[in-house]
């Protein structure tokens, strides 16, 4: 698994596991129980030597922890808010980035283009640690669909910011209208490529009864779409968020059987929780090796200055929702500025900032930084915000450990098993 040794995975595994009951019992945020392991295991006397790459995160971690939580996302009650999610998401990355390029620049002699790479990359909030920490805390209904589905729809908004920064840095010139084609494609080509292989996937599914069919089936539209959307340079990410709403939605209509649909979805919180898992072990792992006490004082700046301009992005853009029915409460607004916890996504882009850009090592340790102070400043007290404007609570154990209602959804009946 990308350098992984099978080793160091099952102490990933037995780790994990100690964690979800540790934290459980505590009330402590799993994500935060992860990253404390995690930093634990680095100063322990095993000597792991975990790897962490923007390729064992894109193309190992996400797909598994994006198609999951898109599988349960009712398509009716995301339709019904996606203006809110695409402002706050494409006007919310692009405004936030922008605001805090600019400060990095003017206020702490940043070149531009490195501005730009830390301010994108840290710009969207992460969907794994966003949707841990209010699945945990069973948000309110229409808070955590906003914060999730916004989530999972800027993460692909900054991914592809990204990828033209890449090819500024490395020497391409690019157009106002060469920049709007290609973000047209890589987001239109990945909504293609993960309706396409959906598509393709659930044709397959409705031919068969065999809940292990249906579970490798979906298995391929995660990954399958995934790696097809980033072979021709479009969004991976929205190509598996697509194919998972796809599947969560018209796939239990259509496709995967009654009998097995219990199967598909516990086989998917299983994957997102052992992804979940090792990935923020990992991320603590390399937090304890970076010199993050070096840069305390930057780190503290610039962790403000995400913090400030998320918010900038994120009330202006709600006061524009005031008139419609669309409008979010300030409490919500309040919470999608202090929720919007940064993580895996973002130390997956800049461990892929070239070595061309200046500022490359200082991207990498106040990313790893800005995502620490994000779990534990932020990820702490969220719980004690729901409960403060009463939006939510701490679930009991039990009903942590229960897993979510199969979506109501009619299913095809009276299929021969193979």
């Amino acid at each position: 698994m990308n350098g992984l040794r099978l080793e160091d995975l099952g102490v990933l595994l037995v780790a994990s596991s100690l964690v979800a009951m540790l934290t459980r019992r505590i009330g402590l945020p799993y994500t935060a129980g992860l990253v404390l392991a995690g930093i634990a295991l680095a100063y322990s006397p095993l000597g792991l030597d975990l790897p962490l790459s923007r390729a064992l995160i894109f193309n190992i971690f996400l797909p598994p922890l994006i198609f999951e939580a898109a599988l349960q996302l009712d398509w009716r009650r995301f339709r019904r808010e996606l203006p809110v999610t695409l402002v706050l998401a494409f006007g919310g990355v692009l405004l936030s980035a922008s605001l805090l390029a600019a400060a990095l620049h003017w206020l702490l002699g940043w070149s531009l283009l490195g501005a730009a790479f830390f301010a994108i990359l840290i710009a969207a909030t992460d969907p794994v640690s966003v949707i841990a920490a209010f699945k945990e805390q069973k948000a309110e209904p229409r808070l955590a669909m906003v914060v999730e589905s916004e989530s999972l729809l800027n993460d692909g908004i900054a991914a592809v910011g990204f990828a033209l920064l890449l090819g500024i840095a490395e020497g391409g010139s690019i157009s106002a209208n060469a920049a709007i084609r290609d973000f047209a494609w890589t987001v239109l080509g990945g909504i293609g490529c993960g309706s396409l292989v959906a598509a393709l996937t659930l044709a397959l599914a409705g031919r068969t009864a065999d809940h292990l069919v249906e579970i490798t089936l979906t298995t391929i539209a995660a990954w399958g779409s995934f790696l097809f959307a980033e072979h021709v340079g479009a969004s991976g990410v929205f190509a598996t968020l697509v194919a998972g709403l796809i599947t969560g939605n018209a796939g239990w209509r259509t496709a995967i059987s009654q009998e097995g649909r219990p199967h598909v979805l516990g086989f998917w919180q299983y994957a997102a929780f052992l992804a979940n898992s090792c990935l923020f072990l990992l991320i603590g792992s390399h937090e304890a090796h970076q010199p993050i006490a070096l840069v305390s004082g930057m780190l503290l700046s610039v962790f403000f200055l995400t913090i400030l301009a998320r918010a900038a992005a994120v009330y202006p853009l709600s006061c524009l929702l005031r008139p419609t029915r669309l409008r979010l409460p300030a409490s919500y607004q309040h919470l999608l500025v202090w929720g919007g916890l940064r993580g895996a996504v973002a130390l997956a882009l800049a461990l892929a900032v070239p070595g061309s850009v200046a500022e490359q090592h200082d991207i990498v340790v106040l990313t790893f930084g800005v995502v620490a102070c994000s779990i534990f400043a932020q990820g702490l007290t969220v719980p004690a915000l729901l409960r403060h404007w009463k939006l939510g609570g701490t679930p009991s154990a039990a009903a942590s450990d229960a897993p979510p209602p199969a979506p109501q959804a009619p299913s095809r009946h009276d299929r021969d098993a193979p």
